[in-house]
């Protein structure tokens, strides 16, 4: 049942991403047909052609590797200034002019009689840009309906009073001794583990008394030491009585809030007390929140989403030697399309319940919440003003407009389209790193996959 499960998510999000895919390109294509530009190609997928039909003018189809798309508009490049209507100069002696122009000849070569006012250079600047930004718009309007549905139907983890179990120490160590230890070979073990004591456990009462915030378990556990105590826990909705003997031990000096407190030199104030061996956390539970409330979450996602999209290039070090030195994943770093899947699949098995909630239908809804950040994330990356992505196209045609506005004003001749075809050297260049970047993480996901939960 839990590899049925894994499958289950998997599919789910392949199926997802295929769906966002398809839509973004929905995105540039109706804007397109509406301002009358020829689209011959609407395919999600790249590589061989698995199915595909024609319908009026345009040939809609699917990839073999479905990790993209694009719609094929007649026109993207202006003929060089000079060249008579229909008609392409030899090619140019170096290697990049040499791309350009056969990029060029490609974007022409289907540009029929009666075409000429259906190529997409012709269209106005603001045209451009909307044709452009359809598709990123659209993965941003499927982030937001399902962001707002994960947010108003399911909620936000929200702190709840009382304690639970974060985590559960193996052994004894002496605080003055915890950034030193590496083993614990030889060390007594927990009477946490001892009692049999599990991660996610809720605390209900510790020696009779009840635990209402987080930092009663210090507060009742440190005074007992040496002696036995009842330990109430709650576990899968059942409330289980443990015997305890909390251990005398050096523990960290704490303050009101439950923080170490620090000397002057940094290091952690220690004291002589009970010590049970468990890290708590503060219950959380799933709160509806308000439609009010999706904006600021809406904003917050997209900036943060941002930022750890300039981070990336930094980030790729640590990928880098996940991949080839064995060194631990950062929970928080890029993962490719691979390692979204994986992280699906183990949501859906319950292997991540700390992060998903127990039942299915919170799996479910993570699975929701993976497909909303991910299409909040193919909105920020495709803004980036770098061809081949959409924001590359964006630019040049602000550009366009930004170059005909100035001539207009000094009383200039209209300086023409922006031959955005004299970026294509860039954005090979961009689409190689990519390429590279795509290999590595899908690598990485492969043989050190980030681990959460």
């Amino acid at each position: 049942m839990t590899i049925l499960a894994y499958v289950v998510g998997v599919l789910a999000m392949a199926f997802g991403v295929a769906a966002s895919i398809a839509l973004h390109e929905v995105g540039h294509l109706v804007p397109a047909k509406k301002f009358g530009v020829k689209v011959t190609q609407y395919m999600v997928g790249f590589g061989p052609t698995v199915w595909s039909r024609r319908r009026g003018e345009t040939e809609y189809g699917l990839k073999a590797v479905p990790l993209g798309g694009y719609i094929r508009m007649i026109g993207m490049f202006p003929p060089r200034p000079g060249d008579a209507p229909g008609m392409l100069r030899a090619s140019s002696t170096g290697r990049f002019s040499q791309l350009v122009d056969e990029a060029r000849a490609a974007s022409l070569e289907e540009v029929k009689p009666g075409d000429e006012d259906r190529v997409f250079y012709r269209l106005s600047v603001p045209k451009k840009v909307v044709v452009m930004m359809g598709g990123p718009l659209m993965n941003l309007l499927i982030g937001v309906v399902l962001l707002t549905l994960f947010v108003t139907a399911h909620g936000l983890p929200t702190a709840q009073p009382g304690a639970q179990v974060a985590s559960v120490a193996q052994c004894v160590v002496p605080a003055a001794q915890a950034s030193q230890a590496t083993s614990c070979a030889g060390k007594p073990q927990t009477p946490a583990l001892a009692a049999g004591i599990l991660p996610g456990d809720r605390f209900v009462s510790i020696g009779g008394q009840p635990v209402r915030e987080l930092t009663d378990v210090g507060r009742l556990v440190r005074p007992a030491a040496g002696r036995a105590v009842d330990v109430v826990v709650e576990r899968d909705g059942r409330q289980l009585s443990l015997s305890v003997t909390p251990i005398r031990t050096q523990v960290a000096v704490l303050d009101d809030q439950g923080r170490p407190v620090t000397n002057a030199d940094g290091t952690v104030q220690t004291t002589e007390a009970g010590f049970l061996g468990v890290t708590s956390s503060s219950p959380t539970a799933w709160v509806p929140q308000p439609a009010t409330a999706v904006p600021g979450i809406l904003t917050d996602s997209v900036v943060r989403t941002a930022a750890a999209l300039v981070d990336i290039p930094s980030r790729m070090v640590g990928v880098w030697n996940a991949a080839f030195s064995g060194a631990e994943r950062e929970v928080d770093g890029p993962m490719s399309v691979v390692g979204v899947g994986r992280v699906a699949g183990e949501a859906s098995a319950g292997r991540l319940s700390s992060l998903t909630g127990g039942s299915v239908t919170d799996r479910l809804w993570f699975l929701v919440s993976l497909l909303a950040g991910l299409n909040l994330m193919l909105f920020v990356f495709n803004l980036v003003p770098l061809l081949p992505l959409d924001g590359g196209h964006v630019a040049g045609a602000l550009w366009e407009g930004t170059k005909r506005r100035w001539a207009r004003l000094r009383g200039r001749p209209d300086p023409g389209y922006v031959d955005v075809a004299k970026a294509l050297p860039v954005a090979y260049s961009v689409a190689i790193v990519l390429i590279g970047m795509s290999a590595l993480l899908i690598y990485a996901d492969l043989v050190n996959p980030v681990r959460l939960g």
